[in-house]
């Protein structure tokens, strides 16, 4: 059930077309979620390399086939684009993430929340506002913010816990509003949507598009739902997008685009900032997006649903792969399994071809003699040089602290992976100028394990080495 028009596609560029019997297993696999979650129509698409190289849709007799180019809404998807507003806003210096709401946005009563608690759900803020259903009622019925928190917006102590909050986005929409002087859905349109050719996206619909239905649980008929115009809480839920634009999106999420937002940048929104509540799903969140563990892949991405519309967005920086899914029910279909599905199935049928190795253009003679092993008491690691100057430190044997190193100006590295991200790495030397060890935040690696004369923290006993005591 699909409303059509002659608007043209936004063209993708012509990527290497899948294999055969890849094509036909996204397809069976969307043809199964149209037919099993009992919906008028389902649209899949996955891209890689850059670009979308797939699209499907399947819908019931009578009705439009989706493609890449239809819109559908996709609720909390919006709040990934809300995401990437506020991550703006802190590069340019205008807030910092530990700021305090009240700070940018005073007078909204919520107390000592920080920029970076509404980012991760981790506020303490009511998950919706008060009734009606905000969802299915006109956003007339909430003008102002203190209609979408009402009396007692705080449920839990902010930082502690993971608590899903609407409210808190509507609040983020209101911060870019408020710092950038400018409406949520202006900032949205000159700072993302155009620069990544996200020409499909908006607000409002836009044909071909399709209309939202209710599908009876315990027969086969339709009710149509309302797309209400959410208002104020727009940042929270309001926008209509295509498979085709989300997988851009998703592109944009894993590798950065200088015009919109940095690669290290984007690379923080996917680092889990809160773990989600035990049971609810094996994951986290991070800054405006999910973090998903899915037959031993981590998926980035979000979900989305509004009354008439699910909407699932799935990507893996691993095997450069993007999936995004869509459907105009209710209930029914899961597009986030589904989209989580198309992925796998390219990035397993045909995975990525690894780059060509490269020697490096030049090489740092001083730091070339810092590769090889390092000790750590007596666990064993090797560090190595990496591309533009970075290097990489990783256990020899058995578990242990690895991580990458970025270079920075002064000769020090800093950490970007797990225990060791923020920490500094530089080289200590000795009054002479050799080379006395490795300070990794305050963790000392030597050239042999326990040194004699080196700086060991706690010192080394004076007879050194022995046998069977």
């Amino acid at each position: 059930m699909t409303t059509s028009s002659s608007s043209p596609s936004v063209p993708f560029p012509a990527p290497a077309p899948l294999l055969p019997g890849t094509e036909r297993a996204l397809l069976h696999r969307v043809a199964r979620a149209q037919s099993e979650g009992r919906t008028p129509s389902l649209v899949g698409a996955v891209a890689r390399d850059g670009a979308v190289v797939w699209s499907g849709g399947r819908a019931a007799e009578g009705t439009p086939v989706p493609d890449a180019d239809t819109q559908y809404r996709i609720g909390s998807i919006t709040k990934p684009f809300t995401g990437v507003l506020v991550m703006r806003l802190r590069d340019e210096g205008l807030l910092d993430l530990a700021d305090p709401l009240e700070k940018h946005l005073p007078g909204t009563g919520v107390g000592e929340v920080t920029v970076a608690q509404l980012l991760a759900h981790s506020s303490g803020l009511a998950a919706e506002s008060p009734a009606p259903w905000w969802e299915r009622t006109p956003g007339t019925l909430r003008p102002e913010l203190d209609d979408v928190l009402g009396d007692a917006p705080v449920l839990h102590p902010a930082g502690r816990r993971f608590h899903y909050s609407n409210t808190g986005y509507t609040l983020l929409g209101s911060l870019v509003a408020a710092v950038r002087g400018t409406s949520w859905e202006d900032a949205l349109r000159a700072e993302i949507l155009e620069p990544l050719g996200l020409l499909r996206t908006g607000v409002r619909p836009s044909a071909p598009h399709a209309d939202g239905w209710a599908v009876h649980p315990w027969a086969d008929v339709l009710l149509p739902e309302p797309a209400q115009d959410l208002g104020i809480m727009a940042p929270a839920g309001q926008l209509w997008s295509t498979v085709g634009d989300l997988c851009r999106f998703a592109l944009f999420l894993a590798e950065g685009d200088d015009r919109v937002l940095r690669a290290e940048t984007v690379r923080e929104m996917r680092a889990p900032a809160v773990p989600a509540p035990e049971g609810e799903w094996d994951g986290a969140y991070g800054l405006g997006l999910q973090i998903e563990r899915v037959a031993g892949r981590t998926l980035v991405g979000h979900g989305g649903s509004l009354p008439g519309f699910l909407a699932g967005l799935r990507f893996s920086v691993v095997d450069g792969v993007a999936a995004a899914v869509l459907t105009n029910a209710t209930s029914g279909p899961q597009p986030g399994a589904v989209a989580a599905d198309l992925l796998g199935i390219v990035a397993d049928a045909e995975p990525r071809i690894p780059a060509p190795w490269q020697p490096l253009p030049a090489v740092d003679q001083e730091l070339l003699a810092l590769t090889g092993p390092w000790y750590w008491g007596t666990y064993a690691y090797g560090l190595a040089v990496v591309a533009d100057g970075g290097v990489e430190l990783r256990p020899l044997r058995g578990t242990g602290r690895a991580a990458r190193f970025r270079a920075e100006p002064g000769g020090t590295w800093t950490g970007l992976d797990d225990y060791f991200t923020g920490e500094t790495l530089r080289v200590v030397r000795a009054p002479d100028g050799r080379v006395s060890h490795l300070d990794v935040g305050s963790f000392v690696f030597t050239r042999e394990p326990y040194e004699q004369g080196d700086a060991v923290p706690g010192g080394v006993d004076a007879d050194g080495w022995r046998g069977q005591p």
